[in-house]
């Protein structure tokens, strides 16, 4: 099948993994919660920066406490690193991610007239962001089309076949060639939470994924 010319094969692929999520009762990823809610790019970055490695009810509860303390790079410089890493306990690497905040805060004061930059190249050059998390932000944050690969975007998308790749840096420049425009935004969301609840890393449920019958299946050792 040439994926590049059957945009209806991925209307289907989005419209089947949201009524299974749906069904199960699934939520959104915590950071979207908080991104859809504020639509600001400042609360965006931060509370994916938060997010990473980081379970979500944890990730929301710690980006409610801090933004009700600041919202904005400013407000952010009047804490210290102390008082944002004890705000944002118990999130993974909490001491860390701290002290980006703070850096990050400051280099939005002095280089960018305290906004978040709107293209990936500037937010790269953000202590502490990766392509995950710039494309996140200008997703969320601005509306602006990326795809944002993470471990489930990357590992769902090579299991079914769609692409061939070792990395989530070759998995964004080869879902970009193939999937329609319209879903980049939302294929993050949609997988994360689908990887989460279905389609597991390890053992996937494949038995209640409407996809059973033609996944490849590429990696799938065991499954329930």
């Amino acid at each position: 099948m040439n994926l590049e010319l059957k945009e209806s094969y991925f209307d289907n692929i989005f419209e089947e993994f949201s009524k299974i999520l749906k069904d199960i009762g699934a939520v959104l990823p915590a950071v979207s919660f908080e991104a859809i809610d504020k639509k600001d790019p400042f609360c965006v970055l931060i509370s994916t920066i938060l997010s990473l490695r980081t379970k979500d009810n944890v990730t929301l509860d710690a980006s409610e406490r801090l933004f009700q303390m600041a919202d904005n790079p400013k407000d952010m410089l009047l804490h210290s690193e102390q008082e944002i890493a004890d705000i944002i306990f118990p999130v993974g690497f909490y001491k860390t991610k701290a002290k980006r905040i703070r850096e990050i805060s400051r280099i939005l004061i002095d280089d960018f007239n305290g906004h978040v930059p709107s293209d990936s190249k500037s937010l790269l050059s953000l202590p502490g962001v990766g392509i995950k998390t710039a494309n996140l932000t200008l997703n969320l944050g601005f509306d602006i089309p990326a795809i944002c690969v993470d471990c489930h975007v990357h590992v769902i998308s090579n299991r079914l076949g769609w692409i061939r790749t070792r990395t989530p840096e070759e998995s964004e420049k080869a879902l970009m060639k193939i999937l329609p425009k319209k879903y980049w935004i939302s294929l993050n969301e949609l997988l994360v939470s689908y990887g989460q609840n279905i389609c597991t890393t390890v053992s996937p449920k494949c038995s209640i994924c409407p996809e059973n019958m033609t996944c490849s299946k590429i990696g799938v050792k065991h499954s329930r």
